[in-house]
């Protein structure tokens, strides 16, 4: 944030006979100076540019004094920086360095759009027409929908033989009367229960959701438009649809099987599926009784349920025995025992979702649980904002921290380690002058991404 001039004087503890003495007297000085990593990763991928196109402003505009496209990138740019609340804007909105990073033109202070500015801009309607007094600007949230999409396939230079598409669903508590508000019993509380939908590290689908609903509530709709998106582009690639039990509903496993896509899905336990296995948990209690030691064994079989299930399917059971006592676990499959055995088909194949946790976990590190409107809708459009904000953040870890020790950082290590710098910032009429604060510890490595991102080419 900017420092203002302030007349006060803190005193603090002597260093020996020095006194120190700190004012608010810096001028234009900013702590988020690595942001302008960010704003070269914009300007050689576009995500600003291409979600702030699936906007239409109605608004009249002789007088217009923010775009929507600075406005997004305002509130993106200042979620990747930490900055959760709209509140937080109205001392940003006389940060100079955000302004270069939303490209806004000189124009006197304040430079940036205000938090009321800022909010009529989230509390967008499904329609609106110039005769709206004040909520004049609409979101596509199909278009949004594709763009996640779209920024995926444009990441690969050539179609990949075979990609996994992991689901989740989490909670977004919430603590106030909102739109959808319902109470959770698994999880104790009233809140929100997205999906999401991730290919590795990169985000497909962010959908908030109320909580009164089966986790896999509307997954089909989604891996539907998810996947006739990719094989758009990819006709030849292999799908594999990955989630734990949750998801595992007849639904979704003879969609998969109609059309062409492979499943690995956890299957809740039950009494039929643990006596299919009875020898392997005597077996592995008796080596633990004599090693000490956990001990898993694998074995499958196919099954069917006695009412759900419209066919007979491939299922993989772990039998294990832990100091706590026996752990069984099932996961049903589509994906043949010849390549993929039972052991590693599980710990190579159904235990690697796990990661899927960590891109959760970096949601929520950009404040994807600040859904505190009124309403389901424009809470949506916080969550696509902690989305983009997201996308940005891991396109510079793609881009620039390949290579580097950061290369699998998260979203938080980032901000704090890349773009958390002290600087200086001095605007003439030719220049932007950006002194960097010299006591920066990551010197070597900011030098090192910023190398990296300026042999990109260009294309905003």
């Amino acid at each position: 944030m900017t420092t203002e001039c302030n007349q006060f004087v803190f005193g603090f503890h002597p260093q020996k006979r020095r006194e120190i003495r700190a004012q608010f007297d810096g001028g234009a000085i900013t702590s988020d100076g690595g942001g302008l990593l960010l704003r070269e990763v914009e300007k050689r991928i576009g995500i600003l540019h291409q979600f702030a196109a699936c906007f239409t402003d109605y608004r009249n505009p002789d007088l217009i004094e923010h775009r929507v496209e600075e406005m997004v990138a305002q509130r993106v740019y200042g979620l990747a920086l930490g900055y959760e609340d709209l509140n937080d804007h109205e001392e940003l909105r006389n940060d100079p360095l955000l302004a270069v990073l939303v490209e806004k033109a000189d124009g006197g202070s304040p430079v940036l759009a205000g938090k009321s500015t800022l909010n009529r801009l989230e509390l967008t309607q499904e329609t609106a027409s110039r005769k709206e007094r004040y909520k004049k600007i609409v979101l596509d949230h199909g278009a949004v929908d594709r763009l996640l999409v779209d920024i995926f396939l444009a990441a690969h230079a050539e179609e990949p033989k075979e990609i996994i598409l992991d689901l989740d669903a989490t909670d977004d508590p919430l603590h106030g009367e909102q739109e959808g508000r319902f109470f959770h019993g698994y999880y104790g509380h009233y809140c929100y229960l997205p999906l999401y939908i991730f290919c590795g590290e990169f985000l497909l689908c962010a959908r908030l959701r109320p909580s009164n609903i089966d986790a896999s509530a509307g997954s089909v709709a989604e891996l539907k438009r998810i996947v006739a998106q990719i094989r758009s582009a990819w006709s030849q690639v292999r799908i594999v649809v990955r989630g734990d039990s949750g998801f595992c509903r007849e639904e979704l496993l003879a969609w998969c099987e109609a059309e062409g896509v492979d499943y690995l899905l956890g299957l809740a336990k039950n009494e039929r599926l643990k006596a299919e296995i009875v020898k392997e948990m005597e077996e592995a209690k008796a080596r633990y009784q004599e090693t000490g030691r956990a001990v898993r064994l694998f074995q499958e079989f196919v099954y069917q349920t006695r009412k759900s299930w419209s066919r007979a399917r491939r299922v993989v059971a772990k039998a294990e025995h832990l100091e706590k006592g026996e752990n069984p676990r099932f996961v049903v499959t589509s994906l043949r025992g010849e390549p993929w055995p039972a052991q590693a088909l599980y710990e190579e194949r159904y235990c690697a979702r796990g990661d899927m946790e960590n891109r959760i976990k970096e949601q929520l590190m950009l404040f994807s649980d600040r859904t505190s409107t009124h309403y389901l809708r424009s809470n949506q459009l916080r969550l696509y904002f902690s989305s983009i904000a997201y996308v940005l953040l891991q396109m510079l870890r793609r881009l620039g921290l390949q290579g580097t020790e950061l290369a699998k950082a998260h979203c938080t290590t980032i901000r704090l380690k890349v773009l958390k710098i002290g600087a200086l910032i001095r605007i003439t009429v030719r220049k932007v002058w950006v002194s960097l604060a010299g006591g920066y510890p990551y010197v070597a490595l900011f030098r090192q991404v910023y190398e990296k991102l300026c042999a990109l080419p260009l294309k905003y």
